[in-house]
């Protein structure tokens, strides 16, 4: 039997996954490392904890399964966007990544818009926002210039534990148009904007597809992890490029709900000139020639997880979300904003801040509890409108992640979005997809949209109720009316934030 693994790199952990040619997923992994925020609006991490923690989830894999080395054909990853690793000439680290969710990159988003204006959307396709990580690298241009003078490489996470396993540097095109330094469209790193901030061009990497082979393990590497150095190891792609794979959106007109500590909603794209105004990002996708289309929440699965931790920390999450179903849609007049580390679509706004609106004596844990999974699914909801608005037909929505762990809140999701909700028999995410580019790389396949007809089967489906929709119809009216009422009152009680 041939076998290929799937490596998710996380926010919060690194996942494993090992596959085999049905699309069995045989044994799984995961291996956690913690996230620095050493200022309010910073988050960093070390990336010799992502290598460690990845090589040792590897191990532990292969240990648990007893599965022979020489059965293990390649491997592939997927990874958290925009997160800036620095490297010099001898691959060495020279300060902690800048993560995705790092927000100290304000002023620099307003020098880049002031700098390109029209030229950025016609370009890199996608607005100047905190996350991405041109504005990072401008960042450590104003305060730390010897690190950037001393810098020959910047890499993204996957990229980066890529090269300390292989020794080769690249990065594919679905993570370097994260990245807005990318010619979107025209697959190459963008001089124009590397000039404009004066940028060596030599500090970009190689680019690749996400299926092409990137080398095998070295040697040290391969005994650390259990493999053997002629393991093929293949570029992988963004996290939400392989969600989407892991969830079959190969093909236009298919779309996901994807719910993370940040929530996506996604769809396939072949328009290369739709114009979209910013409102949601357009990147590559990881299947070639091709793109997606995407809105996101930033606190989706992060506001549960907060909420819980501060509200109900003795429970379980299951014991949390048993009490839902007893609560009618609209949580008894309760609505909640999940903007509590700021939002990204449609409001791209670093300042805003999550509510909850309608509070009285007689609301228990289970409401609020409820009325959290109804915002964050409204807000995703104001994706998918985007969407539509474009001409898109969106009438059947496969739920991953977080989201699609719970029946409520994937009945939830058709009444909110107004589709039929696809959960799938086996549902990974973006580790499958790593694992799918891996198999396709393989030539398991003759392309990627066999192996995903191959590996990924429905399990289960929802239909919006008629009776909840309208319901929730006039309640998402509200919801949209809080960010204008409360966008300035956020921005006055900043300065109290610490």
């Amino acid at each position: 039997m041939s076998y290929v693994i799937g490596v998710d790199l996380g926010t919060s952990a690194v996942k494993t996954v090992l596959v085999d040619r049905r699309g069995k997923v045989v044994a799984e992994h995961s291996e956690s490392y913690p996230l620095s925020q050493p200022k309010p609006g910073y988050s960093e991490q070390r990336p010799e904890d992502w290598v460690e923690k990845t090589l040792l989830s590897l191990k532990r894999l292969m240990e648990e399964t007893a599965i022979e080395p020489s059965e293990i054909e390649g491997l592939s990853f997927s990874g958290q966007m925009h997160g800036l690793v620095l490297i010099d000439g001898e691959g060495t680290v020279l300060r902690p990544a800048i993560l995705w969710n790092d927000t100290r990159t304000t002023a620099q988003c307003r020098r880049i818009e002031e700098t390109l204006q029209d030229k950025l959307l016609g370009i890199a396709r996608n607005r100047a926002l905190e996350g991405f990580t041109l504005p990072k690298i401008l960042w450590v241009q104003e305060f730390e210039q010897e690190l950037l003078d001393q810098a020959a490489l910047f890499l993204l996470p996957k990229d980066y534990v890529r090269y300390r396993l292989t020794g080769k540097y690249a990065m594919d095109y679905s993570d370097a148009a994260g990245t807005l330094l990318l010619d979107v469209t025209g697959k190459d790193w963008s001089s124009e904007i590397l000039d404009a901030f004066q940028l060596p061009h030599s500090i970009c990497p190689p680019l690749v597809e996400s299926f092409d082979l990137c080398g095998t393990l070295l040697p040290e590497i391969a005994e650390q992890s259990g493999l053997l150095p002629d393991t093929k190891v293949f570029a992988g792609g963004a996290d939400n490029a392989c969600g989407a794979i892991g969830a079959g959106i190969l093909a236009e007109g298919q779309t996901m709900c994807s719910v993370g500590t940040s929530g996506v909603v996604l769809s396939y794209e072949e328009r290369k000139e739709v114009d979209f105004e910013g409102k949601i990002h357009f990147f590559n996708h990881s299947e070639k020639d091709a793109f997606y289309i995407m809105g996101v929440t930033l606190s989706a699965g992060y506001s549960l997880e907060w909420f819980k931790k501060t509200f109900a920390p003795s429970v379980s999450f299951d014991e949390l979300l048993e009490g839902i179903s007893d609560i009618p849609a609209g949580s008894c007049g309760l609505l909640f904003t999940p903007y509590i580390v700021g939002e990204r679509t449609p409001y791209p706004d670093a300042n805003i801040r999550g509510s909850f609106i309608g509070m009285d004596a007689g609301h228990k844990l289970p409401h609020f509890t409820r009325a959290v999974l109804e915002g964050i699914t409204f807000s995703l909801r104001e994706s998918i409108d985007i969407l539509r608005a474009s001409g898109k037909k969106i009438d059947t929505v496969i739920s991953i992640g977080g989201g699609a762990k719970n029946e409520n809140w994937l009945q939830m999701q058709a009444d909110i979005l107004g589709a039929e909700i696809v959960k799938l028999e086996s549902e990974q995410g973006p580790a499958m997809g790593a694992a799918m580019l891996a198999a396709y790389g393989c030539g398991w396949f003759p392309s990627l949209q066999a192996c995903a007809s191959a590996f990924l089967r429905p399990a289960q489906k929802y239909v919006p109720n008629s009776e909840t929709v309208a319901s929730y119809e006039k309640l998402f009216a509200l919801y949209q009316s809080v960010y204008g009422v409360t966008r300035q009152l956020s921005g006055q009680l900043s300065e109290y934030r610490g």
